[in-house]
């Protein structure tokens, strides 16, 4: 199906489709049917001229495809759902791109334009692919055009998985006194009466459907090109507080709940532990048992205390725990993780910090959410439930409630404790994050907010998993206030570079 995105420029020369004239003063088409063969005729006449309107207004697509390849990574299998010329779908680079429109002539003009993609007939409400499903189904601009937006969202879980994620857009209310004065200066090419949704709208539609939001963004302040001030408004005056409602589209990320469910997962649990000797036994003891497996990877980092010969005494006293003991080569607490996943063998993947200020047992409670579906990321959180008096430095807890406050701010997604160390998520998901970890860099020794920032990149579910967080028994802390809020300001910065001013 055509879409909004194609028409804004200089009015057409070729005389405009009676049936649409008449729609607008009299009636819509009255039946689903009729409804589909008008809007065929009306792209399949716009076809003739689509890419005149697209030269036109080239800064408007080149920011969509901006924003589109943010949301979709390269080589993912891709469906648009009203393709039009099929440059949205080329732009996000597929591994396998399929596009359906409504209109025959767009159908063509996209599959001679783009070859190595596939292209088909077909309304949104009437999606039938033979049972194939898609990393990421996109919808730009195509919610207005719709007879049944409620039916379209359930034909698309047809071509859903677990993990698929659905990215739409569609343009602001708030624009529509200028787009109807665009369209009667002969700015915007003149269409039918068009369904006005509001975010709250389609989000109420996504939820009847099984669909759940995972992020809601607003983008684009300068449609139209205008060196300099363009990317001023639109990377970094648009997500501003305020600024950004008068965007003039809106961007939704959702995914679907409720499909099939995994066979029961194999749990790996890495445990970096540098200067822990004493914590290493009770740890062994009071993980519990989660999934058809679960191993316990200690990655131990240049201890001085003996932590490395206790690691392995245990390992060897207890056979029967699944222990695996790793010496780390690099430094820091992300080095260790990486290693610790690189090695591990689970279908889910765990971090449990050494000093058991988070029980080991509460990690059944991580497990049960994560295989519920309930999320895809799931962070501790230790702000909830009363802590142990000397269990966190008043300064630490100014600096926890800073950064989760700017990381909320920065992913799109609320964030009570951004520096808890237990974080759970399928190894799939991991090494999605893993391949795409050069797009933020590895500025990060910690791998809290390497993990939280490609789980966002990724649109991934975050939920937090509230725990009591208790005082050290043996050791001392590794984290140095200063310089390591230093660093992860520093980290920050970079991430709002990468995920917040985007456009």
């Amino acid at each position: 199906m055509g879409s909004l995105s194609q028409t804004i420029g200089r009015k057409s020369e070729q005389p405009y489709p009676e049936w649409a004239r008449q729609a607008r003063r009299d009636r819509l088409p009255a039946s689903m049917e009729e409804y589909f063969q008008s809007w065929a005729d009306f792209f399949d006449h716009y076809a003739s001229t689509v890419e005149n309107w697209r030269r036109k207004n080239a800064g408007y697509h080149r920011a969509l495809s901006s924003l589109a390849r943010f949301h979709v990574p390269e080589g993912a299998s891709v469906l648009e759902v009203g393709s039009g010329t099929g440059d949205l779908l080329a732009a996000t680079r597929p591994r396998r791109g399929v596009g359906i429109d409504i209109s025959r002539e767009m159908v063509h003009l996209a599959q001679k334009k783009h070859p190595n993609l596939e292209f088909q007939q077909m309304a949104a409400e009437q999606l039938d692919l033979g049972g194939e499903r898609f990393d990421y189904i996109l919808l730009s601009d195509l919610t207005g055009f719709l007879f049944d937006i409620r039916l379209a969202l359930e034909r698309l879980r047809t071509a859903c998985h677990a993990e698929t994620r659905v990215v739409m857009h569609w343009y602001s209310r708030a624009w529509q006194p200028i787009l109807a004065a665009a369209e009667k200066l002969g700015l915007k090419y003149p269409q039918p009466l068009l369904n006005w949704t509001t975010v709250e709208d389609i989000k109420n539609l996504l939820h009847l459907t099984d669909f759940e939001v995972v992020q809601t963004r607003k983008h684009i302040l300068a449609p139209k090109r205008v060196p300099l001030l363009s990317t001023l408004a639109n990377r970094y005056l648009a997500p501003l507080p305020l600024l950004r409602h008068l965007c003039l589209t809106n961007w939704i990320v959702a995914r679907p709940l409720n499909l099939e469910g995994r066979s029961l997962p194999r749990v790996s649990v890495i445990c970096p532990c540098r200067n822990e000797a004493g914590n290493i036994q009770q740890i062994v003891e009071r993980l519990p048992a989660m999934g058809a497996e679960t191993e316990l990877i200690l990655v131990e980092g240049h201890s001085k205390d003996g932590t490395l010969a206790v690691c392995r005494s245990v390992a060897a006293a207890m056979p029967e725990k699944n222990i695996t003991v790793l010496e780390q080569q690099g430094r820091g607490k992300g080095d260790a993780v990486r290693l610790g996943f690189s090695r591990a063998r689970g279908d889910i993947l765990m971090i449990l910090d050494a000093d058991v200020s988070v029980a080991p047992e509460d990690l059944a409670h991580f497990y049960d959410a994560l295989v519920s579906g309930k999320g895809e990321f799931i962070n501790g959180c230790r702000l909830v439930y009363t802590m142990d008096p000397k269990a966190m430095r008043f300064l630490n807890l100014l600096g926890n409630r800073f950064f989760a406050l700017l990381l909320s701010t920065l992913i799109g997604q609320p964030i009570k404790d951004s520096l808890c160390g237990t974080k759970v998520l399928w190894r799939s998901r991991y090494e999605e994050i893993a391949r795409g970890r050069s797009y933020f860099g590895r500025l990060d020794p910690f791998g809290d907010f390497d993990l939280l920032f490609g789980a966002a990149k990724l649109s991934l579910k975050i939920v937090e998993m509230p725990i009591r967080y208790r005082q050290r028994t043996y050791g001392a802390t590794n984290i140095s206030r200063f310089a390591d809020g230093w660093l992860l300001l520093r980290m920050s910065a970079r991430a709002a570079a990468k995920l917040f001013f985007i456009t």
